[in-house]
């Protein structure tokens, strides 16, 4: 594996301090390739592996979660980002519903926010009790624990912003029309709520942050490093090798006794372009 050959060196840069685009998509697809190998790796071996994105809004987790799926397998490689629970879900043990959707032997899964909703969202908007809050933080880590102990690989990452990056990408989302879908009311919330967001993760940090399942801190702050960070350092934390493959022929048609109906009988899509 070579994810680290710029560790060291100096990178090129525009006058902003931003990695230039050239360099960033030729370490891009330089990083994918291995993440194809260790993917492959991954089924080979049947490992099972999640891996958790959070972090305030708009720090850029569902971008390297984009990244590191792009030219990976979907039906090995799946991305989980469950929506508000149903009446029923809620009646459930508070994990259930993030057990349903673990990797079996062979898989990976990216959970685009996960159980980790309740230290976060659910706590500062008042979505769950007192009660309910104080049962997570004590049970998580025994959760997480039992996860591991059973073979799961798990790692975790908290996507770190700034106030005013994530204000420079709310109003970004705002004026851009095809990405206002991105901005919602519960974003506006956020931003009143700051402080409440910020005590929330260093209380979440301090009871599940433990050496068995640490968080890994990203800063995002600059999404084109944020994103070639996180990917070398997941590369790192599954050791994988290059699984050599067959070469492979393609075999000749064979159109034998085939006579293809008049394309007169087809209706074709207008080529406007």
């Amino acid at each position: 594996m070579s994810a680290n050959l710029t560790k060291g060196k100096k990178l090129p840069e525009t006058k902003s301090g931003r990695l230039k685009k050239k360099f960033y998509f030729r370490e891009l697809e330089r990083l994918q390739l291995e993440l194809v190998k260790q993917h492959e790796w991954i089924k080979r071996e049947k490992l099972k592996v999640v891996v958790i994105f959070e972090g305030r809004d708009a720090a850029g987790k569902g971008g390297v979660i984009k990244r590191i799926t792009q030219r990976l397998n979907p039906r090995i490689a799946r991305v989980v980002a469950l929506g508000v629970p149903t009446e029923r879900e809620k009646s459930q043990w508070y994990f259930q519903r993030y057990v349903a959707h673990l990797p079996a032997a062979g898989e990976m899964v990216l959970f685009d926010r996960s159980w980790y909703n309740r230290a976060g969202v659910e706590r500062v908007m008042g979505f769950c009790s007192d009660e309910e809050y104080w049962e997570f933080l004590r049970s998580c880590p025994r959760f997480e624990e039992m996860l591991i102990q059973s073979g799961i690989t798990l790692i975790k990452y908290w996507f770190s912003v700034s106030d005013e990056e994530q204000e420079k990408r709310f109003r970004s989302r705002i004026n851009d029309p095809l990405r206002r879908w991105k901005f919602s009311p519960m974003d506006m919330e956020s931003r009143t709520r700051w402080v409440e967001y910020s005590r929330a993760k260093d209380e979440m940090f301090s009871y599940t942050d433990t050496k068995i399942a640490p968080w890994y801190v990203v800063n995002a702050d600059d999404k084109r490093r944020a994103r070639l960070n996180c990917i070398s350092h997941l590369l790192s934390r599954i050791p994988y090798k290059e699984i050599g493959h067959p070469k492979i022929e393609l075999p000749p048609i064979n159109k034998e006794g085939y006579v293809r109906p008049p394309i007169t009988e087809q209706t074709f899509v207008e080529e406007i372009y």
